[in-house]
């Protein structure tokens, strides 16, 4: 514990060693290469949304990036909600641009009228009867609420509600019978807002008195009184019920902060979920006190399922959770009844019991004792309802990658629940596939099955060493008997989006190959027909040359990796010569060597030319190996990231052997990038090997102390093994990280862990002492870039750096000079 609060005292020297030194002043936004803005500007292709009755297409038109003044809106931070209190609904929030619906029987398409110009289009939502579809509409003064109907092809504002969009959970639902929605809505008679007091009235005073309350790194928590005021005021709402026929508005309830409201299946009730105090300054709102109870139509109380507190007290680690009921919900197949969950030790892993989680159910009129419906060994993972006699319950283990989904009967509970699949989740070559779902009679998703009531459709990846190759079964629950129905073929890769019967004849597929983004079809297996609902062409044909092939090649310790390796067009070894490469990667724990040798790819898939992340470089002349697999693996006692480092290394070095030997690419002209986490395992990467010229760091953190609950898929704190945090932290090492080094990070950047600071911290390290670095802070942005200037200016960061540390660099100095 000395050497870790002497390497701790670092964070607060390093700064006074950059005060000589001055920043970079008065650079504006710059411009990459025509052919690279191009990328950043081709259009964007519509999202899909499809109709319950599968009859008609929504086609969503997608605005290009939003510009750095969408992004500079004002924005409040108030437990961990971003939001912009002009609109109260996210900030940042763009939307979509029009909507084009599409008759998928006769293949006609109309351009939904009557959306004003301007529009910025959210949450669209089909009525269960498929009639009409409801979504938002911001405006600068707030968010309104629209309808569409399909008859008519037109679309129009429903009353005059504001849509309090900013809280969590869905802001609409529609009603059972597609005649009414239910809205979070702004109460009419809010106030003003809050205004702080400029004058502190006292200290701002947090304590503990011997609890334990360990919590991962959050930010945007709330800071002060003021700060609870205003959690108040903008997040409060009032529910409401809009007839569409007419736009009449009947309040439901008093207002309040609505976490969740839903309506019981056939319509009698609603399950509503409040946020009361204690507030905290140290976890978010998610974790903010509740209570949930089961309202009548008139918004009388008829039962309190559960009053949850503060919940500051859960225990670190993936297989930790709350007490009391959680996952609380509706019956889906049931007319009402309400279904929940309650851990059995405590939320804590660490305790040992038979039974960790138990499924619980309690029937109209809700007065009974609740029923118990299942008992599970690990964590609960959800649930698929089906009918009385079948529904599918799935739990999971972190730590073993186990998970098991047993078959129930919630009709007649005291019957055995009974083990279906038992499985490591890592295995992904040996994934038996997902259950595909129908809307029933109450509008409600439940397990599509054939008419005998027990045989499902399962649709997957199908990764194979060859390959992704999806597929469709048949997947008898009682017997465990398995038929394949359909699979994608070469050379492309296809994948069901929904059936569109019971016998899994006919379905929605949506398909793509090397040279031609996702388009859908309708695909009949009893006349083998196939119908394309969608023609998208390739949104940057220019690029369409671009060569790309999957390699496959071994670490040194004989795991099997892959990576998508990119040549710019007409590039030929023999007469253009070896190229600088860039390696793109990003670290994933596996618990076996076997699973990490298991990759999911295609060489099918689409070649985009994506700006986001490192393809575009081979507009610049290098090659790119993008998605390198960078596994880290712990079996039996080890950990993964007791080998972080060592791992990593044999990874890079394996990756960089491929590429050469295939005799595209200089050894000595090789740099090495990555985004969160890929930033992390860059720094480490450029700090403990000689193997790189220059390395690209994006939103990463550095320096693990920082983040001293656990991090990535770390369980162990920075107590129980304070030498892992030192020994994975490149800030501790920043005096051996003496390979160039580009760190950008978004200035606002509001994911746990990856705190600017992070960035800024390492930089001012390196400047320190006296190694060669460039920090590049976005304003107004995340973890991810969003503005238009932002992203244009990453990628000029890029190409700059790269230019002059990669490919014109002096190839008679080691890379490590």
């Amino acid at each position: 514990m000395k050497r870790l609060l002497s390497f701790l005292l670092v964070v607060w020297v390093v700064p006074a060693l950059v005060l000589a030194q001055s920043p970079t002043d008065g650079i504006t936004y710059q411009m990459p290469p025509d052919n690279v803005m191009s990328i950043v500007d081709a259009p964007p292709l519509p999202g899909v949304n499809l109709s319950p009755d599968r009859n008609y297409m929504m086609l969503m038109h997608r605005r290009s990036l939003p510009t750095i003044e969408d992004l500079s809106q004002p924005e409040l931070r108030l437990a961990g909600i971003r939001m912009n209190p002009n609109t109260n609904g996210s900030s940042g929030a763009v939307g979509m641009l029009g909507l084009t619906l599409k008759n998928l029987e006769t293949d006609e398409e109309i351009d939904i009228t009557g959306i004003p110009e301007g529009a910025r289009i959210g949450g669209l939502s089909w009525s269960p009867d498929s009639r009409h579809f409801a979504f938002t509409n911001t405006t600068n003064s707030g968010i309104e609420l629209w309808l569409g109907s399909v008859e008519t092809g037109s679309a129009s504002r429903l009353s005059n509600v504001l849509v309090n969009d900013a809280f969590y959970g869905s802001a609409m639902t529609w009603g059972r019978s597609s005649e009414n929605l239910y809205v979070r809505t702004i109460p009419e008679d809010r106030g003003a807002v809050p205004v702080a007091n400029p004058v502190p009235t006292g200290p701002i005073v947090q304590q503990n008195l011997g609890r334990q309350a360990p919590a991962r790194t959050y930010q945007d928590m709330l800071q002060n009184t003021h700060d609870e005021e205003l959690f108040d005021y903008y997040f409060t709402s009032q529910m409401v019920s809009i007839d569409i026929s007419n736009g009449a508005v009947t309040q439901i309830g008093e207002p309040a902060l609505y976490r969740g409201f839903s309506p019981s299946p056939n319509g009698d009730f609603y399950l509503v979920t409040t946020v009361h105090r204690p507030y905290s300054y140290y976890v978010p709102g998610t974790r903010f006190p509740t209570v949930t109870q089961i309202w009548n139509s008139d918004a009388d109380v008829v039962h309190t399922v559960a009053e949850i507190p503060l919940q500051d007290e859960i225990p670190i680690g993936f297989g930790s959770t709350s007490e009391g009921p959680r996952s609380i919900t509706w019956r889906n197949d049931a007319p009402a009844t309400v279904v929940w969950v309650e851990a059995q030790d405590g939320g804590n892993p660490r305790t040992e019991v038979e039974y960790r989680d138990k499924v619980f159910m309690l029937d109209y009129p809700f007065t009974a004792s609740p029923t118990t419906l299942a008992k599970l060994e690990s964590r609960y993972a959800g649930i698929a309802w089906g009918h009385d006699d079948l529904a599918l319950v799935t739990e999971r283990w972190f730590s073993s990658r186990n998970e098991k989904v047993w078959h129930i009967t919630p009709g007649d509970p005291d019957n055995e629940q009974r083990l279906v699949r038992d499985r490591n989740y890592e295995d992904i070559f040996n994934n038996p596939g997902s259950p595909q779902f129908t809307v029933n009679e109450y509008g409600y998703s439940v397990l599509l099955t054939a008419d005998d009531n027990y045989t499902l459709f399962l649709t997957g990846n199908g990764s194979s060493p060859d390959g992704n190759f999806p597929f469709l079964d048949k997947f008898n629950a009682l017997t465990g008997e398995t038929e394949r129905l359909w699979q994608s073929q070469s050379p492309y890769l296809e994948s069901v989006v929904t059936l569109l019967d019971n016998t899994g004849n006919e379905f929605i597929t949506t398909r793509q190959s090397e040279n031609r983004p996702g388009n859908f079809y309708h695909i009949n297996l009893s006349d083998d027909s196939r119908n394309a609902l969608t023609t998208f062409e390739h949104p940057s044909p220019e690029l369409i040359d671009v060569h790309r092939e999957i390699i496959n090649y071994e670490r040194e310790d004989g795991i099997p990796l892959t990576g998508t390796l990119f040549l710019p067009p007409g590039y030929d070894a023999q007469t253009d010569g070896q190229l600088p490469l860039v390696i793109w990667a990003y670290p994933r724990e596996f618990r076996s060597a076997d699973a990490a040798g298991q990759q999911s790819f295609s060489p099918y898939t689409f070649n985009n030319i994506s700006y986001w992340g490192p393809q575009w470089l081979v507009t610049q002349g290098y090659a790119v190996l993008d998605n390198a697999t960078m596994p880290i693996v712990g079996e039996g006692d080890k950990e993964p990231n007791d080998t972080f480092v060592e791992q990593l290394i044999m990874n890079a070095e394996a990756a960089i052997d491929a590429v050469v030997d295939l005799g595209v690419a200089d050894r000595n002209r090789v740099a090495i990038g990555g985004h969160s986490y890929g930033a992390f395992m860059t720094a480490n990467l450029l700090a403990h090997s000689d193997l790189f010229r220059a390395g690209i760091a994006r939103s990463g953190a550095y320096n693990r102390s920082l983040t001293p609950f656990g991090f990535q898929r770390e369980e162990r704190t920075i107590w129980d093994d304070s030498d892992l945090y030192i020994r994975m932290s490149p800030f501790f090492h920043a005096h051996t990280l003496t390979t160039p080094i580009l760190i950008i990070h978004g200035a606002e950047d509001n994911n746990s862990g990856t705190f600017p600071i992070q960035s800024e911290r390492l930089y001012q390290a390196i400047q320190g002492l006296g190694g060669t670095a460039r920090l590049v802070m976005l304003p107004n942005e995340s973890h991810g870039y969003r503005a238009r200037e932002s992203v244009m200016h990453m990628l000029w960061e890029t190409l700059t750096w790269l230019d002059t540390y990669v490919k014109h660099a002096d190839v008679t100095e080691t890379a490590s000079n």
